[in-house]
Parts: structure tokens; sequence; C-alpha cells
């Protein structure tokens, strides 16, 4: 899950696709970490509508390796964090997306969407059951003011129906810590045992002496965490974890081609409201016994699709040559045109190029070659699994 915001990958002058160097732009949001990217040789630029650093002193290329070999640290206060409260928190959740929340053990939290009456996607989020009296909910920037207006219409909904609920948008900052090194390094600040937090658990402790919601999840198929801090001591916590020469600060860039070698979608370019789960092969999202139910926006489309085959699929593919870029054609073998891709880039860990993007679906099984049209000239491609690189979550 990132911001509906949309990065050109490749070189580190393509900063923004939508966006260009922040200090052209009108006013911008800043997280509480501006400054301390300002100082630390951040390049910022305009990122759904904040000022967001796209990369460090070192390269795109040298942080998205040392994040796979080594562990770095992402900025994401951008995105909107909410606390659903009340005794009916869980049936309002569940009239907004997909997810079995009532199934999720305590401190567990799933990916899900925000689906609309047609069945296509208002955004992806993740929904964490705590063992508290709420649930703790993470979604993307780029769509904050319509999730936000979203599930307060929902919420005034269930008010009037007499319903127990309350929202609660917090303005704590969040940061993400990704790599294989990240437990040791973490640990080392930790009086919790992290071998007992596996992916997507959730737990509230204390880190370096900063108190803060830790995470095991992350956008880069890495081990990783989100940690959720109060924005008057993220600096500190910031600087505790970068004192380890494990750490190194990342960006945007490193960000978006991590995320696409492990085959995950970015809301605005791979998924939308045009698109439905079963089209973005995101079927796993949806709760079994939500299928049987059928009470999630746009069930009466989204269901039978996942019975049927539908007209297009999200599909990986690979390629060499030219880089693909989003909005590059997708041809038949025969030169017929067949889809788009949506978000491609050069894979630094595989040297060749990666992409994903809706192609027809009779062209939609691993293996097949077709072409993408780059420069007006068609390159050969293979339809390909994802994760393109083998993804890393702990599982204990």
């Amino acid at each position: 899950m990132t911001s509906g915001a949309t990065l050109k990958k490749g070189a580190s002058r393509e900063w923004c696709e939508r966006g260009t160097r922040a200090d052209t732009q009108r006013a911008l949001k800043k997280t509480p970490l501006f400054d301390f990217h300002r100082a630390s040789g951040g390049k910022m630029v305009e990122f759904a509508g904040w000022s967001m650093p796209v990369q460090y002193t070192d390269s795109h290329i040298s942080s998205h390796m040392h994040t796979r070999q080594h562990c770095s640290l992402f900025d994401v206060s951008h995105m909107l964090q909410t606390n659903v409260h009340g005794k009916d928190r869980v049936k309002f959740m569940e009239s907004l997306v997909v997810a079995d929340i009532a199934e999720l053990k305590d401190n567990q939290g799933t990916l899900s969407l925000f689906t609309n009456d047609k069945g296509g996607i208002i955004d992806d989020l993740i929904v964490t059951k705590t063992d508290q009296t709420f649930l703790y909910v993470v979604s993307n920037a780029g769509c904050a003011d319509k999730d936000s207006a979203h599930m307060k219409a929902k919420l005034a909904e269930f008010k009037s129906a007499g319903h127990d609920v309350d929202l609660e948008f917090l303005d704590d900052a969040l940061i993400a810590v990704q790599g294989p090194s990240m437990s040791r390094v973490l640990q080392e600040g930790l009086k919790d045992d992290l071998t007992k937090l596996t992916f997507m658990f959730s737990a509230l402790t204390t880190a370096f002496g900063v108190p803060c919601r830790i995470t095991r999840c992350g956008y880069t198929g890495e081990d990783g965490v989100e940690i959720s801090v109060p924005s008057s001591r993220v600096v500190e916590l910031t600087e505790r974890l970068l004192s380890n020469p494990e750490v190194k600060l990342a960006g945007l860039g490193a960000r978006d081609s991590l995320r696409l070698e492990a085959g995950l979608c970015l809301y605005g370019n791979d998924i939308d409201e045009t698109t439905t789960p079963v089209e973005g092969t995101l079927v796993w999202t949806i709760g079994k016994r939500r299928r049987q139910t059928g009470d999630f926006p746009g069930a009466d489309i989204i269901v039978p699709q996942i019975k049927n085959k539908t007209q297009k699929k999200r599909v990986g593919l690979v390629s060499t040559g030219p880089p693909v870029r989003p909005h590059t054609p997708i041809l038949s073998t025969d030169g017929k045109v067949i889809g788009e891709v949506t978000s491609g880039c050069p894979s630094p860990c595989l040297k060749k190029n990666v992409a994903m993007g809706y192609v027809d679906s009779a062209f939609s099984k691993n293996g097949t070659q077709i072409q993408v049209e780059v420069r007006k000239k068609a390159v050969p491609a293979t339809v390909s699994k994802m994760p393109f690189v083998p993804t890393n979550y702990y599982t204990g």
C-alpha cells in the first residue's frame, strides 16, 4: 500500500510524474521530519500534496540495494492514520471494506480494500484489530481526503441508526524500517522480544525510550516494521535508529522500485475506482465469510467475478532492453493492443525490466509471450508471476 500519487521510475532526476521540485509548488504539507530530511540531504519533491524526499545523497539504486541487503528508514508520516472506536466498530468497518475484520486475532492486521457500489477500489488500507477498544487503520496519503470523507459519511449513517462508533484521525508520525537487519537493529531498543511479533501483528511498546505502536509490515517485500510515534519524538527515534550503521535513510524512489519488485500495487496506478479486486488479482483480500454474506459495497458485482472470468486481469511482465513505463501499450505477438502497463522500472536486483499492467484475460497466463511498445517499437516481454523478487516477511 503506497500513496496514490505517481513516481516515475528510472534516473533520479525523473522525480515525479505529476510533480516537480517542492520549492516551485504551492504550499505543501510537511511531515514532522521535513527539516530533518533537508538537513540530511533529502531531495524534496511534491507527492500527494506533501513535500517528501525522493532520495538522499546515495543514488536510488544504492538505496534500493541497501534495503534488500541491510536496512532502510522511510518517512511515511503522510499516510492517514485513524482509530475507529465504539462497540460497533467492527460492523462499521466491515460496511466499508471487503475483509473479515471479526475473524482477526487481537492485534492482528490485514490488507483490505474500500470498495464502491460498482465494485471499484476506492483505496487499499491496513486494518488492525487491537486488543483495546479500537481498530487502527492506515490508508494512503493520496486518498486521505477521499477516505476521511468516505468514513465520515458512513459514520453519520451509523450514528443516525443508533450505532456506537466514532472516528479519531491521528496526528502521529509514521516511519517504516525495512530490510533483513531490521529486527537486530530494533531489538536493541526494545524490552519486548521482537521474534514474538510476526507479520501483520501490532504491539504498543517503547523503542529506545520512545512510546510507539510497532506493526510488522511494510511495502518493500522485506521483513520490516511501521512505527507510529508521537510527532514530537519522531526525530529522536529516527536519529537513534540511524546511529546504527546498518540503517540508512531512503526515499520515494527506492520505495517505489522495491514495492514493484515485490509485486505490490500503487493506488492510482495499478488499482483505482475503475478496477475491481478480481481484475486486480486481489481476491485474497476478500474474506471467505464476506463472499458468502455478500454484505460489502459492490459485492453483487465482485462475488460473481470470482467464479467467472473477467475481461481483463493484472499481470506481471518481464522484459529486456529499454525500460517499460506506465501507459506503455501491451501488444500480442501479432501486434494487437491487448492492454496497458500501469507500473514499470528497471529492477536493480534482477538487472532486467519489471512491470505490471492489465491485459485481456486470454493473455494472462504466466509464461505467455507478448510485446510492449516502447518508443514506438515492439519489444518482446513475458507474462511473469509476481512477486518478481521473493518476499521475506517474518512469519515466525
